[in-house]
């Protein structure tokens, strides 16, 4: 009887710990969650790093369903048993998964892509990851739970596949939205079971999933998302780039320390020689693909225009990056900008430079790539 009473008192006591001081907790396991992020992308490698999120995923889902289960009935959840404290750090586990999962995400994301060119995309990723502590409280209704679950599953389905199937088709986007949506119908199906009051809520859930359906499809073919799994790893402009065995040899202007954090650069080149852009993209291994320079330049009244689209291919699985250049010999003073993409338009990544004409051309800094 005493024993009883003991842990019943103890039940008590760590949900009146978890009450008071939820508003710390929360936004903590959020942190945590990142840190952990952060931690697993440094020391392990892609492959391991994918298995993680969609560990957390299933996870986030098991505790979504646990939750709603206790709720369905009330009872549980004040008794000092293994469920009423499942029930009870359900909510910091969903919080961990769901902060695990999106800012993972997010790494992939910022690191396919040009900030400048998927900038909605990545936003809406930092919006839910603020919200996620901010409006833990609308976090917790079923509609936008289950809305930002999907949109999880969405993300982390669209980043494993091209790793998965080694390819960076359209179709393959497509292919990883048809099966997050497929598995959202089927969660939500069975969620139901537990929870037959949740068949009224409006908006219906799986209403709210083919819209964040339609508008990640609408941002691919629109290329704001970035071309996971590529990534770039390093990019210049130089004045001479030659293929010496297996390195790179490259020839550009030297820069002090805070022209390297100030974005842009000044090219000194005289009319009729090459400038050259470089370029080391990441891809996984056996991921064949095309990578595509493209030259444009900035005109008064008329924004970016082409000038030049140049290609060559890669072959994925070189831990420090496949590499390739192009260059240009018809170029005017002014502002430029080369944009690394894929055939289909995605940007990975950009450079933005002015070219200033000068008879003589400055010291040149030889470097190995």
């Amino acid at each position: 009887m005493f024993g009883i009473v003991e842990k019943f008192l103890r039940f008590r006591a760590l949900k009146k710990f978890y009450v008071r001081y939820e508003r710390l907790l929360v936004p903590g396991m959020l942190l945590v969650g990142v840190l952990v992020d952060v931690i697993t992308f440094r020391t392990v490698s892609v492959s391991t790093a994918l298995i993680l999120l969609m560990v957390y995923a299933v996870i986030a889902g098991i505790m979504i369903l646990v939750m709603h289960w206790h709720d369905a009935r009330k009872t549980l959840i004040e008794r000092p048993t293994g469920r009423g404290y499942v029930r009870l750090i359900a909510p910091l586990v969903v919080q961990f998964t769901f902060g695990a999962c999106l800012s993972g995400s997010l790494v992939f994301y910022w690191f396919s892509g040009a900030f400048t060119v998927s900038w909605p995309f990545i936003l809406v990723l930092v919006f839910l990851m603020g919200a996620n502590d901010v409006f833990r409280e609308y976090y917790l209704k079923p509609i936008v739970q289950l809305s930002v679950y999907y949109f999880i599953l969405f993300s982390v389905l669209s980043v494993s596949f091209p790793f998965l199937f080694n390819s960076l088709s359209s179709w393959i986007f497509v292919f990883s939205g048809g099966v997050s949506l497929v598995i959202g119908v089927l969660y939500v199906q069975g969620l139901f079971r537990v929870r037959p009051d949740l068949r009224h809520i409006r908006p219906r859930p799986i209403f709210s999933m083919l819209i964040i359906f339609g508008v990640m499809n609408a941002l691919y073919f629109g290329n704001v998302i970035p071309p996971i799994p590529l990534s770039l790893i390093d990019a210049g402009v130089y004045h001479s780039v030659e293929h010496v065995g297996s390195d790179y040899v490259v020839y550009g202007e030297e820069e002090s320390f805070i022209d390297q954090l100030i974005p842009g650069q000044t090219i000194h080149a005289s009319s009729g020689r090459r400038l050259y852009v470089y370029a080391s993209i990441f891809a996984p291994v056996d991921l064949n693909t095309t990578i595509v320079h493209h030259w444009q330049r900035y005109e008064e009244g008329e924004g970016w225009v082409s000038v030049n689209r140049l290609s060559y291919s890669i072959s994925g699985g070189r831990s420090g990056g496949y590499r390739g250049y192009s260059y240009l010999t018809n170029y005017q003073s002014g502002t430029w900008r080369v944009d690394v993409e894929t055939l289909r338009g995605q940007v990975i990544g950009r450079l933005k430079f002015e070219i200033e004409d000068v008879e003589n051309l400055p010291e040149l800094i030889k470097q190995i790539k």
